[in-house]
């Protein structure tokens, strides 16, 4: 059983990872030999305590299993990108103890294979291009309850939408005047599967690509391929993502990757009391200067906690006593506190600090009179060595240390007290 606890804390799964042990089990029995995870960020910001959770998970599981996982910046959104979101979240990935070795990858690395695979669903009449508007197409997809209509613009011969998509490609339209459309199902239950855009058009510069492209692929279009594509096996994701799994599986199948597609498994994301987990709110408060930057000791970033001091060890083990899990939940604060005084507890060295320092001075003391004290650096690691404290006139207290009117009882420094 001891055995047991341990392969699993290596994983990041914690004590109730075992659906998905369950599901990769399962799939090892039959033609799959080794599993291949990815960690898939978008570089538009730091990473926070909750992408710690898919990395310890992605990262630990392929551990575990003996097998691979890639990292991969799902870079297709140049509006938000940049390079130095690239470094930092390297840097997180590194501190965290994980390598992907020589399997860093970026989802623009695909741009021509997504490129060739929407010409592919045109030709067989699956992808078509629009002209509604933003609020029409809002208006033609219905409702829960309604089915939606079909676009005006849906029965184009296979001609008229290549063209149009390869004059989207050269730059010959405006932003948001058309979109690539898949041809699904309006009536379907399931509304992200009601003829879901799959290429827009967006005129700006890319951090790795430049100017060479004006159409970006959606990311439920983009991000099956390049699980397939990279043959991932097992495409761990949060929950909202559950709703996406008919469309992740749909786009791999008519793409031709029917041999070993990936399985896609949704977990319960990670949640904190009183701690803001969204990159998107994080960054607003970066941009707006209500703190210093992505590391202010304040932010729940994993740079920010690099700065509070906070050991890699910590994290990792308060993500392996959450646990994964299928339903949401909220964990306590307290709970990563207790984690990182239990990290530090053995390892750093102890010391006493005044905060709000309030000058004493000894009358009956001798004013050339200085003793020195020895005091242990840890009172259970004696190898940690000593160090010295100088006694002398003056000292310096905590200034909630004394009252010149204390009430009864009060056993701190006060006139006439000893």
């Amino acid at each position: 059983m001891a055995e047991e606890k341990n392969t699993e804390n290596n994983s990041g799964l914690g004590a109730t990872g075992n659906f998905i042990h369950s599901y990769i089990q399962e799939d090892l029995k039959g033609e799959l030999n080794k599993i291949h995870t990815r960690f898939p960020p978008e570089p538009n910001g730091y990473l926070h305590i909750g992408h710690a959770k898919s990395i310890c998970l992605n990262f630990g599981l392929a551990n575990l299993y003996g097998g691979k996982c890639n990292l991969r910046f799902d870079d297709t959104n140049p509006t938000k990108e940049d390079v130095e979101y690239v470094e930092s979240i390297q840097e997180d990935v590194k501190w965290l103890g994980f390598d992907w070795e020589d399997r860093l990858f970026y989802a623009s690395s695909y741009f021509d294979k997504y490129y060739e695979v929407a010409l592919k669903l045109i030709k067989e009449g699956k992808a078509f291009v629009d002209e509604l508007s933003a609020e029409e197409m809002r208006e033609y997809r219905g409702t829960l309850s309604t089915p939606g209509k079909e676009s005006p613009y849906r029965n184009r011969s296979v001609e008229e939408n290549l063209d149009l998509f390869r004059r989207m490609k050269e730059g010959e339209f405006p932003d948001g005047s058309r979109v690539l459309r898949a041809k699904i199902d309006m009536a379907s239950p399931n509304v992200l599967m009601r003829d879901p855009t799959l290429y827009r058009i967006l005129h700006m510069h890319h951090h790795r690509t430049g100017d060479e492209w004006c159409i970006y692929p959606m990311y439920d279009f983009q991000h099956p391929l390049q699980d397939a594509i990279e043959g991932i096996s097992h495409s761990l994701c949060s929950l909202e993502y559950e709703i996406h799994r008919p469309l992740y599986d749909w786009v791999v199948a008519q793409a031709g990757f029917t041999a070993h597609p990936p399985r896609q498994i949704e977990f319960a994301r990670l949640n904190i009391t009183r701690t803001i987990m969204s990159k998107r709110y994080l960054r607003r408060l970066v941009e707006e200067g209500y703190v210093s930057g992505w590391d202010d000791p304040r932010m729940p970033t994993l740079i920010a906690m690099r700065r509070r001091g906070y050991p890699a060890e910590a994290v990792k083990d308060f993500i392996d006593r959450v646990g994964v899990a299928k339903a949401d939940s909220t964990v306590e604060g307290s709970l990563l506190e207790h984690c990182v005084r239990e990290a530090l507890g053995d390892i750093a060295p102890r010391a006493m600090a005044v905060l709000d320092p309030l000058k004493v001075t000894f009358s009956n003391w001798p004013e050339d009179r200085v003793e020195d004290i020895e005091m242990e650096n840890h009172p259970d690691h004696p190898e940690m060595g000593t160090r010295t404290v100088h006694f002398g006139k003056t000292v310096f207290i905590e200034r909630e240390d004394f009252m010149e009117e204390p009430p009864k009882k009060y056993n701190r420094l006060y006139p006439g007290n000893e």
